[in-house]
């Protein structure tokens, strides 16, 4: 059964449960039965061992759970002679052997269904006469990693979640990562390690602080792996919402990952692996999800830890914690004379360009680029995401930058690299093709400026495209059509973000038009400001503030001068700016040709109908 069908036929469960259930409900009995259906698969080969094994060592009274283990071939076990097929055999007994079954779990696994909360379910199941059906309906499947790939299994999830998710409409920040946008951050993450990573027995670690599901994780996992066998990649995350956590953890399991790496609970106010660095780092925080139920642990740790803390350059507005999750990453980093770390993070636009200088969004971007920090930002196609269809960015972000990088930032603007989907899911009608996702790698680790040539035929159809790198000519324009060219892909120093925030003062006067000078103290024979007449400039980094008052200002405000210490510095990264290509209007005397010529075909239409 392929993973379509198979969301479908788990879904189908949903039909069983309507009526009984809210259809917001669906997903906390779906969602558990199918990890545990997954579960019994996996251990139905080395049950009879572990059943005799565990009767041998209860017998000499030694401790079971070393020898289960390895019996099971797994990193959990289960001491029940049960499974979901053999509850079949006893109708009436079967919410007491389905608690009793679960609970015969090793503690790992328990701890995955008491986040489920599926001992009520099965409470709730029963008082239905459900529970022997949905036990039925998943017995009939077989979730064997044989017969359905970790790969597989994983997609399954993420189409259940995105199914509950739009009954229980969340808002657009509740959303999962589309599996060919991580392959794109994956991609990009080890770009710059690809010899180094595929030519030994390397061993890294890797970390998401918005777990979800563990897809971030397990694709980069699975790119590893099938590029090199012997390496390995011992992985983290923490994760709040506690079915996303079950089910991440419940995958790691499978996978024979350290699943203490897995912590449940929030990240931003209680991080769950404190004091540890890692590798790689990978996340999808929430977009434009306020943070005011934790203000009073963030602002704590911001006042009193400064920088010794995570969050000591700056507080964003609370409306949104991007920006936190942001700064938790950068100091979650293998520090760089221990190899360093990249990390890659899926933003919304505001980060971008929110908050002027001197506020906390622009501060974050100050210390970003300051400590150069930032090694490329991609734009992706809009309508990407499956409850959102928003513009996003994929930040990247390194402290052990190439030597061609340093100083540096790249931005690629990949708005256009997109093929229609086949059928819509929700807000997602987009996606990259593997085409897509090589050609936006190369130019990242080619660290190449480019631009992207459109050929448009008479009609004004797309034809063709071409990335053309420097030295490159532009293709040939059809007879009739043209040949469109705009930036690609950009490189620009750090500083070019950076701009100076100037306060310009003009003379206080009196109803006479004398200049009021100041009486006392400092002020004393000065001209004072006139409030009514302050103005601000954004000077930029690179140039000098008194030549661009001199050319800017004073030949429109002779009597101006720059009040000094209001003078603050702030960065903005205006993306589409640096990639907006100015297209002339038509001529007018096209233009009236083709207004004439409509305004005749209405005429003509219009004495057909009269006659």
């Amino acid at each position: 059964m392929n993973q379509p069908a198979l969301s479908a036929f788990i879904w189908s469960v949903a039909d069983l449960l309507r009526g009984d259930y809210k259809q917001s409900e669906y997903g906390k009995v779906i969602l558990p039965f199918t990890v545990l259906r997954r579960l019994d698969c996996v251990l139905k080969k080395t049950k009879p061992a572990v059943l005799a094994e565990y009767k041998a060592k209860k017998a000499a009274r030694v401790n079971p759970a070393p020898y289960l283990l390895r019996k099971s071939g797994q990193h959990f076990y289960n001491t029940s002679p049960l499974d979901l097929p053999r509850l079949l055999g006893a109708p009436d007994d079967i919410r007491e052997n389905l608690a009793k079954y679960v609970q015969s779990f090793s503690p790992e696994v328990e701890d995955i269904f008491t986040r489920f909360d599926f001992f009520s379910q099965i409470d709730r199941l029963a008082k239905c006469n459900l529970l022997f059906l949905v036990t039925e309906r998943f017995a009939q499947i077989d979730l064997h990693p044989d017969e359905v790939s970790n790969a597989q299994m994983g997609l399954i999830f993420e189409e259940l979640i995105r199914k509950f998710a739009e009954a229980s409409n969340e808002t657009a920040g509740e959303h999962f990562t589309p599996r060919e946008v991580i392959r794109l951050m994956v991609s990009l993450l080890f770009a710059e390690d690809e010899e180094e990573l595929t030519n030994t027995s390397a061993v890294r670690t890797i970390y998401d602080p918005t777990a979800g599901t563990g897809g971030m994780l397990s694709v980069a996992g699975e790119y590893l792996e099938a590029r090199n066998p012997r390496a390995r990649l011992t992985m983290f995350g923490q994760e709040l919402n506690d079915e996303s956590y079950a089910i991440c953890k419940a995958d790691m399991l499978i996978k024979g990952q350290d699943i203490a790496n897995i912590v449940p609970g929030n990240t931003l106010s209680d991080d769950g692996h404190p004091a540890k660095t890692f590798d790689y780092m990978l996340s999808n925080p929430p977009f434009g999800v306020e943070w005011k139920k934790i203000e009073r642990e963030v602002r704590k740790e911001h006042e009193q830890e400064g920088y010794n803390g995570r969050f000591g350059p700056g507080l964003p507005r609370v409306s949104d914690g991007s920006l936190l999750f942001l700064l938790h990453l950068i100091s979650k980093m293998r520090h760089a004379d221990q190899g360093g770390c990249r990390f890659g993070i899926v933003l919304n636009g505001s980060p971008l360009f929110t908050g002027g200088a001197g506020s906390g969004e622009s501060e974050i971007r100050r210390y970003v680029l300051e400590n150069d920090l930032l090694e490329a930002i991609i734009a992706l196609p809009t309508d990407m995401f499956y409850n959102t269809g928003i513009s996003t960015y994929v930040w990247i972000l390194s402290n052990r930058k190439d030597a061609a990088r340093k100083g540096k930032v790249q931005l690629i603007d990949a708005g256009s690299f997109w093929q229609k989907m086949r059928k819509s899911l929700g807000s997602k009608r987009n996606e990259l093709s593997d085409q897509h996702i090589a050609d936006i790698t190369a130019l990242y680790r080619d660290f190449t400026e480019a631009r992207l040539a459109t050929v448009l035929d008479e009609n004004g159809k797309e034809t063709a495209r071409q990335i053309l790198l420097p030295g490159d000519a532009a293709p040939e324009a059809p007879t009739g059509g043209k040949v469109k060219a705009a930036p690609l892909s950009r490189i620009f120093k750090t500083q070019d973000f950076g701009y100076r925030t100037i306060t310009v003062e003009r003379p206080l006067r009196d109803e006479a038009g004398k200049v009021v000078l100041g009486q006392k103290g400092k002020q004393k024979g000065k001209p004072q400001p006139d409030s009514s007449l302050r103005d601000t400039e954004n000077v930029p980094l690179a140039e000098d503030v008194e030549a661009y008052f001199k050319r800017e200002v004073l030949p429109h405000a002779p009597d101006a001068w720059i009040d000094q210490g209001k003078t603050k510095v702030g960065y903005e990264i205006p993306f589409n700016r640096h990639f907006y290509v100015f297209e002339p209007p038509r001529p007018l005397a096209e233009i009236d040709a083709d207004l004439a010529a409509t305004s005749e075909r209405i005429v003509a239409m219009l004495k057909g109908l009269r006659a």
